[in-house]
């Protein structure tokens, strides 16, 4: 690929320093004493103070639930993450069932499903049972419904559904769920940094936020628990729209969230502070960034696809009409856009692991579309998916051969870990970027296998203004001062996997194959460098199945110089 000469100089060096390493010795121990703090005698008396009689407000969530789950919901069953259960046996799923269940209902965010297909007095007969269950099951404290981010989720949701939960002419019940939203709130005051680092503690703040907002006499403690929330807000979500997990589904579910806390400066009829109209401004060009032709995510770092009415309602709430970002200059997603063609790519490093259990080894891998049509994709993610994967599925996903990049000795780019975290690898990530009337050149580099084998992945992409052509060269390089004797004779295979749909021909040289699209159009791929193949692959579609899908493979051997592919995609009608 000549283009990569005219790249401009400039570069652009993302790392993951001690990315491996998840909480410190001293903040392990620092947690267990608190932990045995929050059980003792003297917590629960810190817990005590005045009874609230009522919310000075109840916000309107902007977000709208799914009526289908709401409709199982009114007909007794509660229903997330392939799990069914009987509203009769709330209290007991609260332990027994999946912990994705769980954690839904412990943060009762079903409320937001039920209003969306019952109107309170209908919603109210099913939903005031359920929390009136719950608060008895768990008046005091524990570690599983007391973790801060569930609190922080409860009292969002219940202040924002307070006419479903609120509505009671049972004065005993209202006391008890208004005395535990003001418990739960005096024992974040408390807990609340102690929430896992990102989304977690964002929602942690937010409820109390929300809290000192909707409760009688906390206006002397907003000041504090907005500068709390600001801080931990810089600390998730990054200067050009991106966020710490690098998963685009969090920065959907971030949104949605700081949406949320608009709603709850809206319903005291308060101006919300600049720094959250600033924080929605930077963040929707960064989700725009990660949207495929069809609306959907690209399923980056464990995060499934969310559906398309969900993404365009959360950035039309928002106000903000920017154009999609299209470099992440700290989250590293390079976006390259020519006519109806748009091509994704990761070129950031992993997430570090206190931030992500669930982030992908696939760095420089990259999705492709043509419209709403995905020709190159990954395999896709578990998060967020309607029904649940099985745990072995869940953990290929994560491979660096589930992604559409280049996999060495059959060895993840990034280790991962039986937790699901991702270990010692990727360190640096150097990307350079240049744009012209001609297309967008794209050149990029991790240091994945340069511990293991001494070499450096480039990864070089060419777009042209048209979307008619798209190029590509990966290339193993040795790495500065690293011996490189490990890295000769190994193969290497470069991933293609396709999207649904899309039919791949094998050509008769054997270098190359046409790829016919649902909508009648036909891209030819060639390559040259490696031995091609076509091989059977998966893709996880928005409903969560899995769909039979096919992978183009490029395949060779290293030499004592490292290797290189060169490869295209262009419209041939």
């Amino acid at each position: 690929m000549t283009e990569r000469d005219d790249i401009a100089p400039a570069e652009q060096r993302l790392t993951r320093e001690g990315g491996e390493k998840g909480l410190s010795l001293s903040e392990r121990i620092a947690d267990a004493l608190a932990l045995v703090g929050y059980k003792s005698k003297l917590h629960k008396i810190r817990l005590a103070g005045r009874f609230p009689l009522k919310l000075l407000a109840a916000p309107k969530d902007p977000i709208a639930g799914d009526p289908a789950i709401g409709a199982a919901i009114l007909q007794g069953q509660l229903r997330h993450g392939g799990a069914n259960v009987k509203a009769s046996d709330f209290a007991s799923a609260l332990t027994n069932a999946p912990p994705a269940w769980r954690d839904w209902a412990h943060g009762f965010v079903f409320l937001r499903d039920l209003a969306a297909a019952a109107d309170r007095s209908a919603g109210a007969k099913v939903a005031e049972p359920l929390a009136a269950a719950w608060v008895e099951a768990y008046s005091e404290f524990d570690e599983a419904a007391w973790r801060p981010d569930l609190i922080g989720k409860r009292i969002l949701f219940w202040c924002a559904y307070a006419p479903y939960v609120l509505a009671s002419l049972d004065l005993v019940y209202r006391s008890n769920l208004l005395n535990h939203i003001a418990r739960g709130s005096r024992h974040l005051e408390r807990a609340v940094d102690k929430a896992a680092d990102g989304l977690p503690r964002l929602w942690a703040h937010a409820g109390l936020l929300a809290a000192h907002l909707l409760i009688p006499g906390g206006e002397t403690r907003q000041p504090r628990t907005e500068a709390g929330f600001e801080r931990t807000l810089d600390q998730t979500l990054l200067p050009d729209g991106g966020i710490v997990s690098r998963a685009p589904l969090d920065q959907l579910e971030l949104l949605e969230l700081l949406l949320l806390v608009q709603a709850v400066y809206e319903a005291r009829q308060q101006r919300p502070p600049d720094f959250l109209s600033t924080a929605i401004a930077r963040l929707v060009p960064g989700l725009k960034g990660a949207v495929m032709g069809d609306g959907l995510l690209a399923p980056m770092h464990g995060g499934g696809l969310a559906s398309a009415e969900r993404i365009a309602r959360a950035i039309e709430l928002s106000g903000v009409m920017a154009r999609p970002a299209r470099t992440g200059t700290y989250s590293g997603v390079q976006r390259l856009t020519g006519g109806k063609t748009i091509v994704v790519l990761d070129a950031g490093p992993p997430p570090i692991a206190r931030v992500s259990d669930s982030a992908h080894a696939g760095t420089l891998g990259f999705e492709f579309c043509e419209g709403a049509t995905r020709i190159v994709v990954a395999c896709g993610g578990a998060r967020g998916l309607p029904r649940p994967l099985p745990p072995e599925l869940s953990g290929l996903l994560a491979t660096t051969a589930a992604h559409s990049t280049l996999v060495l000795a059959d060895v993840n780019s990034t280790r991962l870990r039986d937790d699901g975290s991702l270990g010692r690898g990727v360190e640096e990530v150097i990307a350079n970027r240049h744009e012209s009337e001609e297309g967008v050149w794209v050149e990029a580099c991790h240091d994945g296998y340069a511990r293991r084998y001494g070499l450096l992945h480039h990864r070089r992409l060419y777009l042209s203004a048209d979307g008619l052509d798209f190029r590509g060269e990966d290339a193993l390089e040795p790495a500065k001062g690293k011996r490189s004797r490990k890295g000769a004779g190994q193969r290497f295979d470069i991933r293609f996997h396709l999207g649904s749909g899309v039919e791949a021909t094998p050509t008769a040289d054997g270098q190359g194959a046409l790829l016919q699209l649902l909508s009648g159009a036909v891209w030819q791929f060639k390559a040259r460098g490696g031995r091609l193949a076509l091989d059977d692959s998966l893709w996880i579609d928005p409903d969560g199945r899995p769909a039979r899908t096919h992978q183009l493979v490029v395949s060779g051997e290293t030499t004592a110089e490292g290797a290189s592919v060169n490869w295209s995609f262009k419209r041939a009608r």
